[in-house]
């Protein structure tokens, strides 16, 4: 008995010096972690440029809030929820950091919310879709901005059967993700009078689709719907191109593909792929501004989750700024309260739940004819109204009430 107790007051007391060092650490600085994945498949979609668009948000607010030092610190989570959960631990227990953002990643996305939760620190994801984020797992200390799987699915899906791919075959990342968003797709493809004839499953990180497009291919559905993300849907566009696919008469529809993607494939590749962004850099005045201070950091344009995240950390900052302190829960209540009018978000809105509404919309990718100067690769076809293309509270299934508990 008195060598368990020792043990647990050996246990209690390192716990409370790791505690005490976040204190001290973070006492005088404002901790801010983008964590997401930065030499995996979807290094290209976020990546080390998401931190790049972070540290632009904090020197646009002169490195200080409220007297105190902003920092940005960043890690690699590989995509691994474990090695995720890993370090968020050692960021909050540790090195005192308040808030951790982007979060590629469905799995990690979720778990790190779950245990910023129990930390009660703050998440902004801007990298992982799942809708479950602002739904049965949401936390008060929870937002999600940029995107997720219900807009996609009502941005591309929605759009397309309305002109004409009534028929759809998906290739669907075998996770919870690709499920998330071939379901809710599918959901809005059979809304809107199409049909779903059919689907296959792929393991994350394929390099061979050969298998998986024939079948899409022989389906005969009029689009071909990618469940996947970052360079999964770049493999199959590229093999589908191969195949000729869309010379044979089928459409393409990226259902998570961003321009950092498309530029990668190249235009002769991607022609004709149909997707959904909530933000392009040649849309405004504004945007192109922002984007050329982009470019002459990291010599490329930014897509929706760089320029979400640079949002995500200059609303954060507003709302301490606003709350006249870093505490949680203080900056959770102006996170939900203030509106959201920046280069990335027009009139945006924070729901109870977490979940920033604003606009998004449907482009189809240029031909290489079309396209006048580099990085000039989308046609706006359709604006998707925040409204449509985000869930309500009540619709998301998360359970508000209980955040007063």
């Amino acid at each position: 008995m008195r060598s368990a107790s020792l043990v647990s007051a050996v246990a209690a007391l390192a716990l409370t010096s790791s505690a005490v060092r976040a204190q001290e650490v973070s006492g005088d600085t404002v901790k801010i972690g983008i964590l997401n994945d930065q030499s995996g498949v979807y290094a290209d979609f976020g990546g080390t440029w998401s931190v790049e668009a972070a540290r632009m948000a904090v020197d646009d607010r002169g490195g200080t809030v409220l007297g105190k030092k902003i920092e940005i610190v960043t890690a690699d989570h590989q995509n691994k929820a474990d090695i995720a959960s890993n370090v968020a631990r050692e960021w909050y227990d540790v090195q005192g950091v308040d808030a951790i953002m982007e979060l590629t990643t469905s799995s990690v996305a979720l778990a790190v919310q779950g245990l910023s939760r129990e930390k009660k620190k703050i998440t902004v994801t801007t990298g992982a879709a799942t809708t479950e984020l602002t739904g049965k797992q949401c936390s008060p200390y929870g937002f999600h901005w940029a995107y997720d799987t219900h807009a996609l699915a009502v941005g591309t899906g929605g759009a397309l059967v309305k002109a004409g791919g009534d028929t759809w075959f998906f290739l669907t990342a075998d996770y919870a993700f690709g499920y998330s968003l071939e379901q809710q797709t599918g959901d809005f493809v059979k809304a809107n009078g199409g049909t779903v004839v059919g689907s296959v499953r792929h393991p994350l990180a394929t390099n061979d689709f050969s298998s998986f497009l024939l079948q899409a291919q022989s389906s005969g559905a009029k689009v071909i719907g990618f469940a996947n993300a970052g360079l999964d849907t770049a493999n199959a566009i590229k093999q589908a191109a191969e195949f000729g696919i869309v010379q044979g008469g089928q459409k393409l529809a990226g259902l998570l593909f961003t321009l950092a993607e498309v530029q990668g494939l190249g235009l002769e590749a991607a022609q004709g792929l149909n997707l959904t962004e909530g933000w392009y850099w040649d849309q405004s005045d504004e945007n192109r501004a922002f984007a050329q201070r982009f470019m002459e950091r990291t010599k490329r344009m930014p897509n929706m989750i760089q320029v979400g995240t640079y949002s995500a950390v200059s609303q954060y900052l507003k709302a301490v700024e606003a709350a006249g302190t870093d505490e949680t829960d203080a900056v959770a209540k102006k996170m939900h309260e203030l509106p959201v009018e920046d280069v990335f978000a027009k009139s945006g809105k924070v729901q109870a739940n977490g979940r920033m509404v604003y606009d998004m919309y449907l482009f189809q990718v240029k031909t290489p004819a079309e396209s006048k100067a580099p990085w000039d690769n989308y046609t706006e076809v359709a604006k998707v109204p925040g409204a449509e293309a985000y869930l309500s509270v009540e619709q998301s299934g998360c359970d508000v009430a209980a955040f007063a508990k």
